[in-house]
């Protein structure tokens, strides 16, 4: 059955998940924005630089950050001069790794979306004297609303089931760094199967419904237009 620690596992999941999704809509709109419209010869660069995370397993990626979060790395290096402590087996640098590991499931459906838009209804809204600020906000935000919603949710769903990047990164520390997909990992370890179902069935109704939604309402949305 579910254990304490597994309900402590489960909302560090959900909070590092909902976190993440934050985060990555807030750097990710304008990144998607930018590689939408921009005309810069070497674009592609960036896209494949975002893309990373897709093809790289995840221990490599993992690793890295580790070196470069831990105690001997420029960002750990960095945060012992300010005074504070290496991010290595921390929360907030289960975070930072989290959100580069996901990035590309937020930025990418933004910047499908964008482009779908075309340039037409930014050009009637200029006509209309509305400033940049108001055409995003008021034209393109609301007709990327589907991008908006596969973002999020592919975001949050690839959260919560990352596994060797948050291993390598954070750890196994519970109630600071364990998330559940390391809890499942124990669980499976020390043959305690029937625990492991419970978390694997719960983690598996979840991610379909989110897919589930996502599907649902793109369908409605493409037939309201």
């Amino acid at each position: 059955m579910i254990s304490e620690a597994d309900l402590t596992a489960l909302f560090i999941t959900l909070k590092l998940a909902a976190l993440t999704t934050l985060i990555l809509l807030i750097i990710g709109t304008p990144l998607a924005w930018w590689l939408a419209r921009s005309r810069w010869r070497y674009k592609f660069l960036a896209e494949a630089l975002i893309a990373l995370p897709l093809v790289l397993p995840p221990t490599v990626l993992g690793f890295y950050l580790l070196i470069a979060l831990g105690p001997n790395g420029p960002v750990g290096q960095m945060m012992q001069a300010l005074g504070g402590q290496p991010l290595a087996f921390t929360f907030a640098g289960l975070l930072i790794g989290s959100t580069i590991y996901s990035m590309p499931f937020v930025v990418q459906p933004l910047q499908t979306a964008f482009t779908s838009i075309g340039p037409r209804p930014l050009e009637v809204a200029a006509s209309l004297r509305a400033s940049p600020l108001d055409c995003f906000f008021t034209v393109i935000i609301p007709l990327a609303r589907p991008g908006f919603l596969t973002a999020t949710v592919l975001g949050f769903a690839h959260t919560l089931g990352e596994f060797g990047v948050v291993l390598m990164i954070g750890g196994n520390i519970p109630g600071v760094t364990q998330v559940l997909s390391i809890s499942i990992y124990n669980h499976v370890e020390g043959l305690e199967y029937s625990s492991a179902h419970w978390l694997s069935a719960g983690l598996l109704l979840l991610s379909f419904v989110m897919l589930l939604t996502v599907y649902g309402l793109n369908r409605r949305f493409s037939l309201l237009r």
